[in-house]
């Protein structure tokens, strides 16, 4: 096992640390308290089972639901297929094998794509809108792409590599729109919310949001635990299991509750709310300005990808032009941070959601993603800043690219020899 006792992590996006709180909240549930909330003939059974309802009091009090809105599932890659295909594969069975149309955005999380594509084997349309160079939809491509057959919209709350915010309300808005007025009768909104629960105040009924994707270890909760809220009302949402069995979580994703897992969820909620209400999220969005102030006021040609205006508090997504990224990655080895999203750091193609900005080939390949979390100190980010100016002018000493582009050589003109 490595040391990782030195290293100063800014990699919050990939995953967070179980708070202290949350571990000794699930404690009990790993020793004395050991029942299944599904035994329903002794105590064991019945203290499981109120764990586990005031568990879902608050992941829903954190986006103002109630707690019958929320089913449990093993993380955010399950919520969002039971999301999508669940919704699909329920529209298939009552139109007699029909398919249907699905509106998502080109730079959505891996499990959401993916599961887009899954479907458009099995004869389903996928529209993928384009977004702008802040990274955010344009409203009136929406609007556009909306038909008769569109069961759903999935549009990302907050981009895990950018930590780009959508106009969510707007986009609820018009899906509720559409749906009221006929245009497409049967279309629900789905959100996956993973990167925005506890960072910014996340509201499902102010912002019409049908179907809303929740992680536990992206919020200093477990690994291995998550949830879907599903509206309660008119009209109804209806979902196709992905997972047959003793029809739990009223059907929808059956399987013995980890209620250890479900209270360290539960406890993780509680405290996000409560960095949002005291204002503890504020000093994590000026430590990440300080940052951003103090990289520019260092190094020169480092360009923010996406809208800062609309951004995750947390996070800083930094193109450092003429130096290869997975050079910098090994230069700074003492800082934990990616070159991309967890799901996707292995690959050396360049990331798709940059890309999908428009940002340039060569200049996506110098991208590093910072997230700072609860637990960042100034010291810690005024350590990493001293490494990651140190090494990126050390990388830019030995880069010809650098030094011809200081001399005013536009390197877009300049023709290489194959030798």
């Amino acid at each position: 096992m490595k040391d990782i006792s030195d290293l100063i992590y800014l990699d919050n996006h990939a995953t967070t640390p179980c708070d202290p709180a949350v571990v000794e909240a699930m404690l009990p549930f790993l020793t004395n308290q050991f029942g299944n909330a599904a035994s329903r003939s002794h105590a064991f059974g019945w203290n499981a089972l109120d764990a586990v309802e005031l568990a879902r009091d608050q992941v829903g009090s954190l986006i103002n639901a109630t707690g019958k809105e929320i089913v449990w599932t093993s993380g955010a890659t399950e919520s969002n297929n039971l999301a999508i295909k669940g919704i699909a594969k329920y529209y298939e069975r009552n139109n007699d094998g029909e398919t249907g149309h699905i509106i998502t955005v080109l730079t959505e999380h891996k499990a959401v794509v993916d599961a887009c594509k899954a479907l458009m084997r099995d004869g389903w349309e996928i529209t993928f809108l384009e977004v702008e160079s802040d990274g955010r939809i344009r409203l009136d491509d929406l609007k556009a792409a909306l038909r008769e057959d569109t069961v759903l919209v999935s549009v990302m709350y907050a981009n895990n590599e950018i930590g780009v915010i959508q106009p969510i309300a707007e986009i609820g808005a018009i899906v509720a729109e559409a749906r009221k007025s006929k245009q497409s009768p049967k279309v629900v909104f789905h959100s996956d919310a993973v990167q925005a629960l506890g960072r910014v105040t996340v509201d499902v009924k102010a912002s019409q949001i049908d179907m809303l994707s929740i992680s536990g270890h992206k919020m200093y909760g477990p690994k291995g635990i998550g949830a879907l809220y599903v509206r309660r009302g008119r009209p109804r949402i209806r979902l196709e299991a992905l997972i047959d069995g003793g029809g739990h979580e009223r059907g929808m994703r059956s399987g013995t509750l980890p209620v250890h897992q479900i209270v360290g969820l539960g406890k993780a909620a509680e405290l996000s709310k409560k960095d949002l209400e005291e204002g503890h999220i504020e000093k994590v969005r000026e430590l990440r300005d300080y940052m951003w102030k103090q990289v520019q006021s260092q190094l020169d040609e480092v360009f923010i990808n996406g809208s800062m205006e609309h951004r995750l508090p947390n996070n800083l997504n930094i193109s450092f032009a003429y130096v290869e990224g997975e050079a910098i990655m090994l230069a700074i080895k003492e800082i934990a941070c990616s070159s991309g999203s967890a799901c996707t750091s292995a690959s050396l193609e360049p990331s798709y959601v940059l890309r999908a900005l428009g940002v340039d080939v060569e200049l996506a390949h110098t991208s590093i993603r910072f997230g700072l979390g609860r637990f960042t100190t100034k010291e810690e980010v005024d350590a990493a800043l001293g490494i990651i100016v140190t090494q990126i002018k050390k990388l830019r000493d030995m880069s010809p690219l650098y030094e011809m582009a200081k001399m005013g050589i536009d390197l877009k003109t300049v023709q290489w020899s194959a030798h």
